[in-house]
């Protein structure tokens, strides 16, 4: 790598809890601070039509590179003074396998807007986290987080063997292509998504070759970690190992899936990974999933780890994006000892197991969901799929029914899922506003570390830093 090795690497938390402001914090204490690069078109169109009371998003945008583009992401899209608060957010159009320019134009900028803010007045490294299950903006939010510094490039939920081969090609300007997973799709067939730097360049300004971001990959096995340094078409750095104690997304798991009592998933001693295995890759690892103290971090350490990535202490602090509201009940519950937080083994649209923090009054009641007009207006986590014609259609669980089975999906998928799309932007107070001047409700992911929070504040100063964090787990 060549970075020097944090010992934390704060979480990736999506969509906008890891935002620019924590990532910043973090990184300026000399740990690697992250962002999500999830939803970054959304959250940035929707800054801007809030108003961008702060400036800081027109502020970033004014040291773009390509000043004719972000021009017209401004005028395309911010308000003066703010939207009404009635008023639903502007649809700007959901992702697809066919690259649209303005849709493409729209990563470039918000990756590079969150970088940018991530990294000013500081020297020290940013990182970015990016779901390989959400394949469609890729390349241009990857091409615009290089444009602004990134340090380290973070993917999971997937095999991603080609994305240290797209940091190399971007690094220098050049055309990249990634394989996008078609369900369906005829064997040999190799579909991918394209993207030209060239496209998107200006008259009159001059491009240097950009820093090559590390390269670090979420894995659950250490046979995936062996697949990927044969495998992958450029330099794997590191490995992030995620236990199914994390926040978020987990990996199913290995084998027949057994639900406990309570319908959670069953992991067993096919899903530890193993540590003298990874040693033996030669590369840095991070140990994930419930290492939020000092004592899992040293744990880490001596088990050869070079440090522990950490999400849900830091998804609770000060200078996260979830909402206050939310962050201080959760915190409340967890000082009282009833936090409680279920693994959904259907929720995701993904089909991979999804972390729901428990929380009155959310989309993680069932009763609650279920009164929720279904609905599919962002698109991150559709599925692709071939149709019978040849060309691609798009569909998720978590859409309206009857959509969904008119395009060849099983009933079956649809029980339980939840739109997080729409739930996760509710969590950092940009949900959407629906005719009837209701908004969508929040749908909160924690890992089971939640329970600890306890080492970082009190009942009677309840909130805390990412600086108060660092310390503790550090023993500063």
């Amino acid at each position: 790598m060549h970075i020097q090795l944090p010992k934390i690497i704060q979480g990736g938390l999506g969509a906008g809890v890891s935002n620019w402001r924590l990532a910043q914090s973090v990184s300026r204490l000399g740990q690697l601070g992250v962002v999500s690069g999830t939803a970054l078109d959304q959250i940035l169109a929707r800054r801007l039509q809030d108003g961008d009371p702060d400036g800081h998003m027109r502020r970033a945008l004014a040291h773009f590179p390509f000043p004719n583009m972000a021009k017209r992401v401004q005028d395309a899209l911010f308000i003066p003074g703010g939207k009404k608060p009635s008023a639903p957010y502007k649809a700007i159009g959901m992702l697809s396998a066919k690259s649209h320019h303005w849709s493409e134009e729209l990563c470039v900028v918000a990756n590079y807007v969150e970088v940018f803010l991530a990294r000013e007045g500081h020297d020290n490294p940013v990182g970015i986290n990016y779901l390989e299950k959400i394949q469609f903006p890729h390349l241009p939010s990857i091409y615009g987080a290089m444009l602004a510094g990134v340090a380290v490039v973070i993917v999971g939920a997937g095999i991603p063997v080609e994305m240290p081969g797209v940091l190399d090609v971007l690094a220098i300007h050049q055309p990249a292509t990634y394989s996008l997973h078609i369900r369906g799709a005829q064997p040999g067939a190799h579909i991918q998504s394209h993207f030209d730097p060239a496209a998107f360049c200006e008259e009159g300004v001059a491009l240097s070759p950009l820093q090559r971001p590390d390269f670090l990959a979420i894995i659950s096995s250490d046979a995936l970690a062996g697949v990927l340094v044969k495998k992958a078409n450029g330099k794997v750095d590191g490995f992030v190992i995620e236990g199914p104690l994390a926040g978020g997304h987990n990996a199913p798991p290995r084998g027949p899936m057994h639900l406990t009592p309570q319908g959670e998933p069953i992991y067993g001693p096919r899903d530890v990974v193993d540590l003298v295995a990874m040693r033996k890759l030669g590369l840095p690892f991070w140990l994930a999933g419930s290492y939020g103290s000092p004592e899992r971090l040293q744990e880490a350490l001596a088990a050869g780890a070079a440090g522990v990535q950490v999400g849900t202490a830091f998804a609770l602090c000060e200078e996260s994006g979830l909402v206050p509201e939310a962050r201080h009940a959760l915190i409340a519950q967890a000082l009282a000892g009833g936090a409680k937080v279920f693994t959904a083994p259907t929720a995701s649209p993904t089909g991979f197991p999804f972390k729901l923090a428990q929380l009155k009054g959310t989309l993680s009641d069932e009763e609650i969901y279920q009164h929720r007009h279904r609905v599919c207006d962002l698109g991150f986590l559709r599925e692709a799929y071939c149709m019978e014609d040849g060309t691609i259609g798009y569909r998720c669980p978590a859409e309206p029914e009857a959509a969904f089975m008119a395009k060849g999906g099983k009933a079956e998928d649809v029980a339980h899922r939840r739109c997080l799309c729409n739930g996760l932007l509710a969590n950092i107070g940009l949900g959407q506003i629906f005719a009837d001047g209701n908004h969508e409700l929040c749908l909160i992911t924690l890992g089971d570390d939640v329970a600890g929070v306890g080492r970082f504040c009190s009942a009677a100063h309840p909130d805390f830093t990412a600086a108060d964090v660092v310390r503790v787990l550090l023993k500063a």
